[in-house]
């Protein structure tokens, strides 16, 4: 949780609007809250005008009054109340709550007679009643004047959290910790139930109180966790799972909207239908208790992993305020709804008095500890406007008091006209004293410097290092020594408490590259934080306000000791190269205009120091990457080139061989020879949808899992491929497909059984019946066209079986169309005729020479780089020698 945070661009691009901005809400918010506290403290003092003369306690299960005491002589004694009754319906309105009746009795005045449905002890029965209301009478017994005193301290509960929690948004209004803190006051501020169902107040008013506390009672428990977890640090459950508090709000919402019209936390409508009311309240109160636990989960493992002595001294206030302040009040509160179980009056202040602990104890631990450093902030403000604006101050009073005296002195030349002189004299006078402004805003640069230079002349003193060191950034050629430069000379110059220098390495992240500590300073910082976006996006040296710097979780990125001042280096691109993070100045006086002027000068430098030693490493490691990624796809080829047949499966009566040859280093094309049994070889063809690595990747996962499943060919062909497709579709990115012809060839009968799985069609050269006659007649051609569609693209996957018979002098080609489609210089493709043709005239030719034929065929016709992988199994069937 940091201000740093981009909230929106348009608003952090320009602090001052964002300021406003938020100055305004909290505003806003800081009235309603106000108002909230004045309708309830009033609330609590009001009472109805009449009353029947008797107590009674609600019973939310039953949703009825049970009548307690009843007054001798009183309207409910005359009406037949007795104590034990059960008041059902008062005035035609359902007990829906402790505050029914006082709903009632506002309505009413004296001598109004009112009708009460009540479930008679005595009479074992539903009766109703008639009442007639009487004047109303405050109780003034001896015994009950610690009650009183009891209900005015209690009255005034709102008090110590509205002071304190506004005190801190209004100081920290750009901090979302402070925030948080009055957002949770809040919350304690509407816990507290419904003082008379807010009746005392104006109608404007009582829907406004109602809803205000119907939210931010429902978000107590989520906005208790929330701080905890993000203060003064993340705790470890905030770490592990960042999403719970964005839950726990959004589920307080949720229970908040139904509960507008009532000013309580309410479960949704949907859930009552659902699961009942009783479980769907039983549901909401585990809900808001959980996250109460929850925070206190997160405060009790921030305090016992907190680093420093100082970071433990800073919490332990608000642990032990806590832990004494809210754990006995949620304890009670807890019993009260989850058992019915109600506390005598005067433990119930104590429980209060309690309670204020936790505010007072984190105000005492502000103000003590600067648990967000207000008062380091208070005192640092008073002194920058004293320095720094204390000249414009002045001025403007010489100026003022010039512009008088020149009047007045003028009008002693002029004629007396009286009701011109002076007019003449003031109207000269203002023209002087503008001149008189406008000069003085001209040297005020030079006068400003001369109170720098008062105030803060170790600035000045600092002035000659620092212009020194940036002509000097640029002469630095390795990383370490340009930090080492940065912080020996920053150190003499600004003489900071701490420094540490941070610069991009190759691989983007930031490193601690000087000789900070790594105890206290993080080695390591994340590019995408909100707090280095921000100082990238400035562009210059950011000074952080003390109560930021202390305790924040954003600037926490840094170590245990915060900086004060943050430098960015920025590259030639604008971007973030590096980091200069200095801490309080051994002097204690703030960084003054002068410092950071000439600490933007030496980042700039750096910057550009960095930006030459950083494209000195790029050639260097583009070069190495070169040369590693040539080696690597040798040792790819390599290792792929194994991946295909080592040896062939013997075969008597088929004569057949393959080839793959990558259009890269490697490819995605794949053939296979499958030994399935002695004399049962299946010849397989892929062609991998991509080329290259990926290509390659595709290509030995498919090999892989026919490999493993091979065996099944046997028995069921289509089965095996059906396994393979769902594989490959699982194993593979949605555009993964390949297209594949296996075969499965029996020795014994010379029958071949194949699937084509939107592959080209494979090329069967019959043998020349006529050959036998002495006829010369070309060579038959068969085609065997896909049977299926390709594999890997569909979950739901078959195929279909087909089978030819092969005879002696059959040749079968199966090829890619790194074959047919690769063209010559005119754009002409080799095309499926072509290769019938080479096939025919080199019919002769034994497997492996026919094979070769049709390769160099293919590139005769396309001499340039090949295009596409070039892949063939070429088979021949010969007769039993």
């Amino acid at each position: 949780m940091s201000s740093y945070g981009p909230i929106c661009d348009p608003i952090q691009k320009y602090p001052a609007l964002r300021r406003v901005l938020l100055t305004t809400l909290a505003v806003v918010f800081g009235g309603a809250t106000l108002l909230y506290s004045v309708l309830w403290i009033y609330n609590n003092n009001w009472e109805p005008s009449v009353e029947l003369g008797y107590d009674a306690e609600y019973v939310p299960k039953e949703h009825c009054q049970v009548v307690t005491k009843v007054e001798p002589g009183s309207p409910a004694e005359k009406a037949g109340l007795k104590p034990g009754d059960k008041i059902l319906n008062i005035g035609g309105e359902d007990i829906k709550s402790a505050h029914s009746l006082t709903d009632v009795y506002a309505r009413h005045r004296p001598g109004n007679s009112v009708q009460m449905t009540v479930d008679c002890v005595a009479a074992n029965a539903t009766v109703v009643m008639t009442g007639v209301f009487r004047e109303h009478s405050s109780l003034s017994t001896e015994g009950e004047l610690a009650g009183h005193l009891g209900e005015g301290i209690g009255k005034t509960f709102p008090i110590v959290f509205l002071v304190v929690g506004l005190t801190v948004l209004f100081l920290r209004v750009e901090d979302p910790n402070a925030w948080l803190v009055a957002l949770l006051f809040a919350s304690f501020i509407a816990a507290p139930g419904l003082p008379n169902w807010f009746l005392g107040s104006s109608p404007p008013f009582r829907p406004f109180a109602l809803a205000y506390r119907a939210i931010f009672s429902s978000l107590l428990g989520p906005l208790f966790y929330c701080f905890f977890a993000v203060f003064p640090v993340r705790s470890p459950l905030d770490r592990r799972a960042g999403w719970l508090k964005w839950v726990g709000l959004g589920i307080g919402v949720l229970v908040a909207a139904p509960g507008f019209s009532m000013g309580e936390r309410h479960a949704p409508l949907a859930l009552v239908r659902v699961i009942g009311e009783r479980s769907a309240n039983t549901l909401e109160l585990t809900f808001s208790y959980g996250f109460l636990a929850l925070g206190f989960v997160a405060l009790i493992s921030n305090a016992a992993r907190a680093s420093t002595p100082e970071a433990r001294r800073k919490i332990r206030v608000i642990l032990l305020g806590t832990l004494v302040g809210v754990v006995p009040a949620a304890a009670q509160a807890a019993a009260s709804d989850f058992l019915g179980f109600h506390i005598p009056l005067l433990l119930s202040l104590a429980l209060i008095l309690l309670l204020f602990l936790f505010p007072l104890s984190f105000a005492y631990a502000v103000v003590k500890h600067r648990v967000l450093a207000i008062p380091v902030l208070l005192k640092r403000s008073a002194r920058y406007l004293a320095v720094q604006r204390g000249f414009t101050v002045m001025l403007s009073l010489l100026s003022v008091g010039a512009t008088l005296v020149f009047a007045l002195s003028f009008a002693r030349y002029v004629h007396p006209m009286p009701e011109g002189a002076i007019p003449g004299g003031i109207t000269l006078g203002a023209l002087f004293g503008t001149v008189l402004l406008w000069t003085g805003t001209r040297v005020h640069k030079g006068v400003a410097g001369k109170i720098d230079r008062a105030f803060f002349r170790s600035a000045y003193d600092a002035r000659l290092v620092l212009e020194n060191l940036a002509r000097n950034t640029r002469k630095a050629k390795q990383r370490d020594q340009l930090a080492a430069l940065l912080e020996t000379e920053i150190r003499e110059a600004l003489q900071p408490s701490t420094i540490a220098v941070y610069l991009a390495a190759s691989d983007s992240r930031l490193k601690l590259m000087s000789s900070a500590p790594q105890a206290i300073f993080h080695p390591v910082l994340s590019h995408d934080r909100a707090l280095l976006r921000e100082i990238e996006r400035r562009g210059e040296p950011l000074e952080v306000p003390p109560a930021q710097s202390e305790g924040s979780a954003e600037l926490s990125i840094f170590g245990a000791v915060q900086p004060e001042c943050v430098a960015p280096l920025l590259g030639s691109s604008a971007t973030l190269t590096g980091v200069i993070a200095l801490g309080t100045r051994l002097s204690e006086e703030p960084y003054s205009r002068e410092d950071k002027r000439l600490l933007a000068s030496v980042s700039t430098q750096a910057g550009i120091a960095l930006d030459t030693i950083r494209l000195g490493e790029e050639i260097a490691e583009h070069i190495e990457a070169e040369r590693r990624t040539a080696q690597e796809m040798d040792f790819a080829r390599e290792v792929q080139s194994r991946l295909f047949p080592q040896k062939l499966p013997a075969l008597e009566t088929l004569d057949y061989t393959g080839r793959c040859i990558p259009a890269r280093q490697v490819g995605g094309d794949y053939y296979d020879f499958l030994e399935l049994r002695p004399g049962r070889v299946a010849l397989v063809l892929a062609d991998i949808a991509g080329k290259g690595v990926s290509g390659a990747l595709l290509m030995a996962n498919l090999q892989a899992n026919l490999r493993s499943q091979s065996a099944m060919a046997l028995v069921d062909l289509p089965q095996l491929l059906r396994s393979v497709n769902q594989l490959f579709y699982e194993n593979t990115a949605d555009s993964g497909y390949a297209t594949l012809f296996l075969a499965d060839y029996d020795d014994s009968n010379r029958r071949l059984r194949y699937v084509n799985c939107g592959h080209l069609p494979a090329l069967l050269l019959r043998a020349d019946a006529g050959d036998a006659q002495g006829i010369d007649l070309p060579c038959r051609v068969e085609r065997l066209n896909s049977t299926c569609t390709v594999l890997g693209l569909f979950p739901n996957w078959d195929c279909v079986l087909s089978e030819v018979q092969l005879s002696p002098g059959d040749t079968l080609l199966l090829y890619t169309d790194g074959i047919t489609e690769a063209a010559n210089d005119a754009g002409e493709e080799f095309g499926e005729a072509r290769l019938i043709e080479t096939l025919r005239a080199q019919a002769q030719l034994p497997a492996s020479s026919l094979l070769d034929a049709v390769v160099t065929a293919v590139r005769n016709f396309s001499p340039a780089e090949q295009a596409d992988d070039i892949t063939l199994v070429l088979s021949r069937c010969r007769s039993i020698t």
